[in-house]
């Protein structure tokens, strides 16, 4: 419910995000949402390129102050049905979900493809089969993160009931979990993996060893909503094609890394790396230009229908997705 929200968190909510001129000259604000944990993870750098390098109001939108949303991915299509963000951040598993049961949301563009995971335990475990008996934490059951790593488990002959799971949402809270030494082991992004093992803690593997490509996160609307502000949602696409374009160049380099160690809190030096990492030929982490994979797509709704999560005839991917904002961008 949204009383249950802070009321904090949106304060100013009114002037948020994006302010254009319309047919008829009246204002139009988009309201963008992130979960708490994306905010200040290395997933908000599309969105936070595009406001802080200016390339949405070089599209004519204004920039933005992104609505932070308690908990995961879970209560973000809850924050379009109750109209708290027009637009939001959402990992596809609960994209998907949503759908099936029921809401108008769709996907309008892709933010994060392939995002690379690692496994990193305490010094002194020092294979994945070191974690029989031991306490791994996770996040979300019905999300792409923990079905990836408890696939990259069993490929190294743990089931399910050989360990214990503990679930904490965002990577900042795992990497808590491991730093206190209530947890054995725990899931990571970047850039805590690579500041965990600078401090001497031990990656095990990472989730792309395990699964095939997948898209992990995407930029949802109500389609209720695109219908009525076309031209706004262009804007928004083309502004973050521009923001994977920028990040790409190599004339930029200083500056996203720049960027990456400001939102993240990392060193320079992290931020360099976690770049590194995820501009590494094959790595295939961000899209080109904002683009949806359909295959990319339709692999997350058989990894779901693996883990239990659907169950047959498995919908297409075409059903969560809305091309038209991407094509009238130029872009796909």
């Amino acid at each position: 419910m949204m009383s249950q929200w802070p009321r904090i968190a949106f304060a100013g909510v009114l002037a948020l995000f994006c302010s254009i001129a319309a047919a008829r000259g009246e204002p139009l604000t988009l309201r963008y949402a992130q979960a708490y944990s994306a905010a200040h993870s290395i997933f908000s750098l599309p969105v936070t390129v595009a406001q802080r390098e200016g390339l949405f109001r070089r599209e004519g939108l204004n920039a933005s102050i992104v609505i932070p949303v308690p908990g995961g991915s879970d209560k973000m299509i809850a924050a379009l049905d109750d109209n708290w963000a027009d637009v939001t951040h959402i990992a596809t598993p609960f994209l998907i979900r949503a759908a099936l049961a029921g809401s108008d949301a769709v996907a309008i563009d892709a933010e994060f493809k392939n995002p690379i995971y690692s496994l990193v335990a305490k010094p002194e475990i020092a294979s994945i089969a070191g974690l029989k008996g031991k306490l791994i934490g996770l996040a979300d059951a019905a999300g792409t993160i923990t079905i990836s790593m408890r696939k990259l488990l069993a490929a190294h002959g743990l089931k399910a009931g050989d360990y214990a799971v503990k679930v904490e949402e965002g990577t900042p809270a795992r990497f808590a979990c491991l730093r206190r030494g209530e947890c054995d082991a725990v899931v990571l992004g970047q850039p805590q993996d690579l500041q965990a093992i600078a401090a001497g803690f031990r990656l095990l593997g990472r989730s792309n060893e395990a699964v095939p490509d997948f898209l992990y996160t995407v930029t949802a609307v109500r389609r209720s909503f695109a219908q009525t502000h076309q031209d706004a949602l262009v804007r928004f696409v083309r502004g973050m094609a521009a923001a994977f374009s920028f990040i790409r160049a190599p004339e930029n380099r200083a500056r996203v890394v720049a960027l990456i160690a400001d939102t993240t809190g990392c060193s320079s030096a992290i931020a360099a790396q976690t770049l590194d990492l995820f501009l590494a030929p094959g790595r295939d982490v961000l899209p080109l230009r904002g683009e949806i994979d359909l295959a990319a797509l339709q692999q997350v709704i058989a990894m779901m229908a693996g883990a239990g999560l659907l169950k047959p005839p498995l919908p297409q991917a075409a059903r969560f997705v809305d091309l038209h904002y991407l094509r009238a961008a130029g872009v796909q």
